[in-house]
């Protein structure tokens, strides 16, 4: 589960202006620290078979996300994987 810090953190990394929180950007950067942790999580769990049915959730809404981003603002999909450390 994801802290309200860490949320704040991944937010304030991509966020486009001061009030943002639900700009594709920042729901990818959330999204992307918690596919982290869960990723830790199922290391350690290789059994846990509804957290890895979560990750796959997460991972396909990432890439719906990131799909959208590319269609419409390609410069600032770039940045985003960048920042990220994403590949295509």
């Amino acid at each position: 589960m994801i802290t309200k810090d860490n949320k704040a953190k991944a937010i304030a990394l991509t966020q486009v202006k001061k009030t943002d929180v639900g700009s594709p950007q920042a729901q990818v950067s959330v999204l992307t620290a918690r596919i982290k942790e869960v990723t830790e999580h199922l290391k350690l769990n290789k059994h846990d078979n509804m957290a890895r049915r979560g990750l796959i959730q997460m991972v396909g809404k990432r890439k719906k996300l990131l799909k959208y981003l590319e269609a419409h603002d390609f410069d600032a999909y770039k940045a985003l994987l960048d920042k990220l450390g994403l590949r295509k």
